[in-house]
């Protein structure tokens, strides 16, 4: 692959996706140096779609024969592969998307695992991470003058800065048709103003005495807060604004209509943002469950991805459907418990191929073929998107840390 430069320009213009990455099998190859080529930095914005409760990929995007075949059929679809009857519309947007049917991981406990995806790192009790939004907005800076660079749809922001400042914190939109919520102050913007102004006039004392890092995050935050509520640009978290034709054609639900918002946020500059939906831990009654949840993942999934196209976006936005772990192979009627050695993930736009899949599991869904850990994949998503993956960032208590950890190697193969 070419060497190329990279003027200063192009690399501030850079971002970066994640949420992945630790353990990995012995049986992969040896540590390389990082590739760098044509798609270097494709992606300049990234929409995170977490699927909880570990989806089964048996009965999702990688459909098996036999007897361990789940209760939905095979089907055709746009692309040289195929999905469950599950994921219809997805079907018809195949030939745009990019699936990975080799994941692995070791991590197969809920709470953990999730923490896992999103910020690259096992849980430790000592130490907090970061996720995508806050490693970008390190590297990159902000994405816009007045919006935050970063915002999570259906979820806490559990994992947002980490060891980064308060101000890198992804702004939380519980629910999408609340949208931002306590945004009415009485007296308006200036009036929280006058009190924020008189809080630092109050604490004055203290901030030029203690010169601390963690009081400068949380003024930058509330300098930040204010910044929005006087944003003309706060009209992009109001999913009224859209057409009810476009809201239906999402799925009026939570994760339809977070996946509009995220396409809204994205749209007007906010660099990441994260979507989650649940429900999705499926021990028992698989069948009622896949046709419960399936159709609202599937309608939303294939909006974004075909409102993204039409609005000529997708080739620089990456979108991430990704899950803590799979399914076991195993069925016998009723469900499928935890398992996070063989998954899949899909990727769509940012520079991958479309309509390819890369790597495969055996004929049970048990084993994967040419894996790819957690930390490979968040180092495919930071490569398309511009982060420096070999730069090390120091804590304040001294320790080195890496965007997605040490060892992660992108997958170049799902690159066009």
């Amino acid at each position: 692959m070419k060497n190329f430069q990279v003027n200063r320009r192009q690399f501030v213009e850079q971002c970066a996706l994640g949420a992945f990455g630790l353990t990995v099998l012995p049986n992969l190859k040896a540590s390389q140096s990082l590739p760098m080529g044509d798609g270097f930095g494709l992606a300049k914005r990234i929409i995170f779609l977490q699927v909880k409760g570990g989806m089964s990929h048996i009965d999702t995007f990688d459909p098996k024969r036999g007897k361990t075949q789940g209760p939905g059929k095979a089907i055709k679809t746009k692309a040289d592969f195929q999905v469950t009857e599950y994921l219809p519309n997805t079907a018809k947007i195949a030939d745009k998307i990019c699936l990975i049917r080799s994941m692995t991981a070791k991590i197969g406990v809920h709470g953990p695992a999730q923490y896992f995806m999103r910020t690259a790192f096992a849980q430790r009790n000592t130490i907090k991470h970061p996720n995508l939004g806050a490693w970008s907005q390190h590297y990159l800076g902000s994405s816009h003058q007045t919006l935050p660079s970063s915002a999570c749809i259906n979820t806490e922001p559990k994992e947002g800065n980490g060891f980064f400042p308060t101000a890198f914190s992804p702004i939380p939109i519980l629910d999408p048709e609340s949208g931002l919520r306590n945004i009415a102050t009485p007296g308006g913007s200036e009036a929280l103003a006058k009190k924020l102004k008189l809080s630092e006039k109050l604490s004055s004392f203290f901030s030029a005495r203690y010169a601390d890092n963690n009081v400068r995050s949380y003024r930058e935050f509330y300098d930040n807060t204010l910044r929005l509520l006087k944003s003309k640009d706060l009209d992009s978290f109001d999913i009224s604004k859209e057409s009810q034709a476009t809201r239906e054609k999402y799925g009026l639900n939570k994760f339809g209509q977070g996946c509009l918002l995220a396409r809204r946020l994205v749209e007007t500059g906010i660099r990441f943002v994260e979507v989650a939906t649940d429900g999705w831990d499926m021990h028992n009654n698989l069948e009622g469950e896949m046709e419960a949840l399936s159709p609202p993942l599937d309608q939303a999934y294939a909006a974004l991805i075909a409102d993204l196209e039409a609005r000529g976006l997708l080739d620089e936005t990456l979108v991430v459907l990704a899950t803590e772990f799979g399914r076991k192979p195993q069925y016998s009627g009723d469900g499928r418990g935890h398992y996070p050695i063989c998954y899949s993930s899909v990727l769509a736009g940012g520079g991958v191929k479309k309509g390819y899949v890369y790597g495969s599991s055996d004929q049970d869904g048990a084993l994967p073929n040419d894996p790819v850990t957690v930390p490979d994949l968040h180092a495919t998503i930071g490569w398309a998107a511009g982060l420096p993956l070999e730069k090390e960032f120091q804590t304040s208590s001294g320790r080195p840390f890496l965007v997605g950890g040490a060892g992660a190697k992108p997958v170049m193969d799902v690159f066009a």
